[in-house]
Parts: C-alpha cells; sequence; structure tokens
C-alpha cells in the first residue's frame, strides 16, 4: 500500500505497469489514458491493451451520453423525490457498470487501488478498481482460484480480465472465454 501521490499520467502509468502488474502480464498489458488539451473542458480517453489490442476502452463523450440517458430516466421513474442526489449517483453507477468511463475515473481508480490493501481492492465499488486488482501481483494464485465463483456475479467486462489473467498464469485455456 503507498500513500504516495503520483500525479503525471507517465508515473501512473509506470506504476501500473511496473509496481502492481503480474509478472505474468508484464509487456503484454498496456494502460493508456489521454486529455485532450485542446477541448474545452480537457476531456479525454482511457484503456487497457491486452498484446496492443484495446479489451476495455470509453471516453467523455460514451460516458456523458449514458450518464444524461440514465438520469433522465431514472428521473422518469420518480427517483430522486425523497432524495434529490440519488439520481445523480445512481446514473453514475449505472454508467460505471455499463464500462462507460472517462480518462479522470481511471485516474480516481489508480488512486484509490494505489492507497488501499489488494483486499478492500478487489471488493471495491468501482469496477475499474477490481480490474486493476485482478491484473496485481499482490493477488497471488490460490486467491485467484479462490475468486472463482465471486466472478459467475461479476459485470462481464471487469471477468474478462479475470479470464486473462488466469490464462496468463497458466490456471485456464485459451478457448475457455
Amino acid at each position: 500500500m503507498s500513500n504516495s501521490r503520483v500525479s503525471t499520467w507517465s508515473g501512473i502509468r509506470n506504476k501500473l505497469e511496473n509496481d502492481y502488474l503480474c509478472p505474468a502480464l508484464r509487456g503484454r498489458i498496456q494502460y493508456f489514458a489521454t486529455s485532450y488539451w485542446e477541448s474545452h473542458d480537457q476531456t479525454g480517453r482511457a484503456a487497457i491493451r491486452l498484446d496492443g489490442v484495446e479489451v476495455l476502452r470509453s471516453n467523455y463523450y460514451a460516458y456523458e451520453q449514458n450518464y444524461w440517458n440514465r438520469y433522465q430516466a431514472l428521473r422518469r421513474e420518480g427517483v430522486g423525490e425523497d432524495d434529490p442526489k440519488a439520481p445523480f449517483r445512481l446514473a453514475h453507477e449505472g454508467t460505471l457498470n455499463d464500462g462507460c468511463f472517462d480518462n479522470s475515473f481511471f485516474y480516481e481508480a489508480f488512486h484509490e487501488l494505489d492507497n488501499q490493501s489488494i483486499e478492500k481492492s478487489l471488493v471495491s465499488e468501482n469496477p475499474l478498481v477490481r480490474i486493476f486488482a485482478l491484473l496485481d501481483r499482490r493477488l497471488g494464485k490460490r486467491r485467484l482460484l479462490a475468486l472463482e465463483e465471486s466472478m459467475e456475479l461479476e459485470l462481464n467486462w471487469v471477468r474478462a480480465f479475470y479470464v486473462i489473467r488466469m490464462q496468463a498464469e497458466g490456471l485456464m485455456e485459451a478457448n475457455n472465454i
């Protein structure tokens, strides 16, 4: 567990790919995040690549569209009459669970992982933190195998990284995706 604040993307990527990434995936997994500085609000996108192919990717615009549609649907259903903040929170949670996020959520997920134990990261409410934890060197093979049952309840896009890790560790055949 680290309490240092890495603030640059290159520092974050270095820690994710060199300090945290399990040896079986080093050189195969690359983390990507960028901000479009010429954009009025410096929006961006983020991705996780396996052997150069983006396995997971999203951007600000996909997040905002999904969030807005979800928020509007919640308001039509009457959510928020008792708690005005509820539709905002639920729209964000649902959008993130759909796999939509932007680079800022990527950074937030890293900082959560970097400042807590692997046990807390594996059960984080943030699915990106759970992905980082599944690829983390602190997660040993026995614990990885013990997660099999809980992975049945996991989001599909998070479960994909469990499969990637299991295959990299030689614990699952490549055709079992």
